[in-house]
């Protein structure tokens, strides 16, 4: 760890405040959000249907707003897309405490991710901006503090939510409250200085947005990765359904559970700056996104392979076979997003020709989270076709085989130079504003 804190103070201070600052922003989501559904469905007595609908409303209106928040980032500036993004989350947060109604709640939640598609595009785009040629060991140091959030989020959040919600939500607020006195005073101000017509005028939405979507190259890559964010997003739907199909719903699988996102959290913490750096040393980026991919792939192998395995009905070993492969999943999955996670943010900026580079990460996060609202469908519909013929291995052959498929994809889009820069007479710097 001093390793990484020594890496994170050579670079900029206003890279170091993105690194701090998106800690800090997961900190507070994951220390609420994981609560927030045993708060509507049990003190608040909503049904089923509405606690969905609340919960659905927040991720629709993060994926289904990214575009507009990194284009709102390009043409406004990164730094006031941040801090109106922590101000919702302050009134979103603060709201879901101390209200009961089911229209406020919605807002409050619609308020929450509307938050995370102004200041994710933002953050990413001003990190990639500062950290110039050091791109892909800042986005490796991002993912450690993003992670760590992660990881200590829930446990903050158990602690406060046991003396009651509404303290988990005000103390919430308060965390983006501090945090965003502190980007407002410390932060400096970025703006793109892309998009700009000789005359002086800045192109209007729509024609930047045609632009983007015909740069072929990034729709291709964006459309090979979406597999890995479904593959990922298992450590949260399908690893946990099966060590509690195995080992069921009490003590045992309630710890195996925790266990899987643990070493999710922690080996990233511990290991990304080390696989970042050994990759780049040793690879281009194109080759390394596609072993990531074919990591994450062959993270669902152990699940496939107990498949084959009699269950045993009690004792030691249904519990070493409800736990173990699930855990070795999830530090695969891991390992694989440690390796493609620096460069496939490098390879976007690239992919942009470093213009537009907010609202291309926005529209990439918006076909990802469709991609990843897709693929959760498939693999719980997978799930329930394999229980009912009794066919356990279905959904680890069928995500297996998407690691693949993606890896394949990716390498073809390198081979073919298609993952390089688009040449540029001129590359305008970002200004300061």
């Amino acid at each position: 760890m001093r390793s990484t804190i020594a890496q994170v103070r050579t670079y900029d201070r206003s890279v170091q405040l993105l690194m701090a600052n998106q800690f800090t922003i997961n900190l507070g989501f994951y220390m609420l959000m994981p609560y927030l559904a045993a708060h509507l469905a049990g003190p608040l007595g909503l049904a089923g249907w509405l606690v969905g609908l609340i919960l659905g409303v927040r991720n629709f209106s993060q994926q289904g707003m990214f575009l507009v928040g990194g284009t709102l980032a390009d043409r406004h500036g990164y730094k006031p897309m941040i801090i109106a993004g922590l101000a919702l989350r302050i009134a979103g947060f603060a709201t879901l405490g101390l209200v009961d109604s089911v229209p406020a709640l919605i807002a409050a939640s619609a308020a929450t991710g509307l938050a995370g598609a102004l200041f994710n595009p933002a953050s990413r785009a001003y990190l990639a901006a500062d950290a110039g040629e050091r791109r892909v060991e800042a986005f490796a140091l991002f993912n450690v503090f993003y992670q760590a959030g992660i990881l200590l989020g829930p446990l903050v959040g158990m602690v406060l939510t046991g003396v009651d919600f509404r303290v988990t939500c005000l103390t919430a607020a308060g965390i983006f409250a501090v945090l965003s006195v502190v980007q407002i005073r410390a932060l400096p101000a970025r703006r793109a200085a892309d998009g700009i017509e000789p005359g002086g005028e800045r192109k209007g939405v729509l024609r930047q947005w045609r632009g983007i979507v015909a740069n072929r190259p990034f729709l291709l890559f964006s459309l090979a990765m979406v597999g890995s964010y479904v593959m990922s997003f298992q450590v949260y739907l399908a690893l946990p359904l099966e060590v509690q199909r195995l080992g069921g719903d009490g003590q045992f699988g309630t710890t195996a559970v925790a266990i899987l996102f643990a070493v999710s959290g922690l080996s990233t913490i511990v290991g990304q700056t080390k696989v970042t750096a050994w990759c780049k040393a040793r690879m281009e980026s194109g080759r390394a996104i596609g072993l990531g991919l074919l990591t994450m792939g062959c993270a669902f192998l152990p699940l496939l392979i107990t498949a084959a395995v009699p269950v045993p009905e009690s004792g030691i070993g249904l519990w070493l076979l409800a736990a173990v492969p699930p855990v070795l999943s999830a530090l695969l999955l891991a390992v694989g997003t440690m390796i493609a996670y620096p460069f496939e943010m490098d390879t976007i900026v690239r992919l942009s020709g470093e213009r537009l580079v907010a609202t291309h990460y926005g529209l990439y996060n918006t076909i990802c989270g469709i991609g990843i609202t897709l693929g959760n469908l498939l693999t719980g519909a997978a799930l329930d076709a394999s229980r009912a013929a009794g066919f356990a291995a279905l959904p680890w052959i069928t995500l297996v085989a998407l690691g693949l498929a993606c890896a394949a994809a990716v390498y073809a889009l390198h081979r073919t130079g298609r993952l390089e820069a688009p040449s540029r007479t001129a590359r305008r710097a970002p200004a300061t504003a």
